[in-house]
């Protein structure tokens, strides 16, 4: 694979997110995938994906191609630079859309612009939660724009600058991955918080189990080691994009808090 970032993908701290997906692989249902399905027409503002190409860089678990297959996109593309994560992905197409010739699946790099450019263009392209664990963050938010056909939608999701609070858990996601010991360790301190507490509020929402049909306990897993890692404030990410010309449609912020801050940004036809 040709990228002019080694570094950022061959770090001996990175975090193995493929295998946190496979786990997650376990718990997947129909509820998940129609609440992750709800996501996607919310923020994009749309009822169906009928006559739309849809990329998803940096799929995962293949969760939301496969609910992007669900709302009818005439062809998606999903890669991941994980090759565990991609398995995850084929496994799901195996599941639902076997031998389906418009959900194409394979091993890639956003990093990698000769291999954006081959994909050719989409309506839509997906990036939730990805961009930032590059290792080179602002190259990722520009390149995902080679792929974005003319009068297409960009959907990302960038966490958020928290201040001295960036900096905590960028010590800690480095810490979890040098050990089993630090993993340990690190997992016994924040569960009171970031897995009990949000499970009560959840719960007391009623809807603890399926926020973009996701996991609390995986997410969790998620953000205590997903490394590399980097943030910005939202009003960065929309100079960087304002400044090359495309407008914000619709944001959705984490109120300041750890976590991402959804864009979902258009380009001019």
């Amino acid at each position: 694979m040709n990228t002019p970032y080694p570094h950022a993908l061959e770090s001996s701290t990175r975090f193995q997110f493929g295998k946190n997906w496979q786990r997650f692989l376990s718990v997947m249902n129909e509820d998940r995938i129609a609440e992750a399905g709800r996501s996607l027409k919310t923020m994009l503002g749309i009822e169906t994906l009928a006559g739309k190409s849809f990329l998803d860089i940096g799929s995962g678990s293949g969760l939301f191609s496969l609910a992007a297959m669900r709302l009818g996109a005439t062809r998606v593309h999903s890669f991941d630079y994980d090759p565990q994560s991609v398995a995850c992905v084929l496994e799901l197409k195996h599941r639902y859309f076997h031998q389906r010739a418009e959900w194409t699946i394979e091993q890639g790099s956003v990093l990698d612009t000769d291999y954006l450019r081959s994909l050719g263009t989409f309506d839509i392209v997906y990036s939730w939660g990805v961009l930032h664990h590059t290792g080179a963050m602002w190259q990722a938010l520009e390149n995902v724009l080679l792929p974005l056909a003319k009068g297409g939608t960009l959907f990302i999701a960038i966490y958020n600058y928290q201040y001295g609070l960036s900096a905590y858990w960028t010590r800690i996601k480095r810490l979890y991955n040098r050990s089993a010991l630090t993993r340990l360790a690190i997992l016994c301190f924040h569960w009171p918080y970031l897995f009990g507490l949000r499970f009560v509020v959840r719960a007391l929402k009623g809807a603890w189990h399926y926020e973009r049909g996701m996991s609390l306990w995986h997410d969790m897993i998620d953000w205590l080691g997903g490394y590399p890692f980097e943030v910005a404030k939202p009003e960065a990410v929309f100079d960087f994009y304002h400044l090359r010309g495309l407008t914000l449609l619709r944001q959705k912020t984490c109120g300041g808090r750890h976590g991402c801050n959804e864009y979902v940004i258009r380009k001019p036809a």
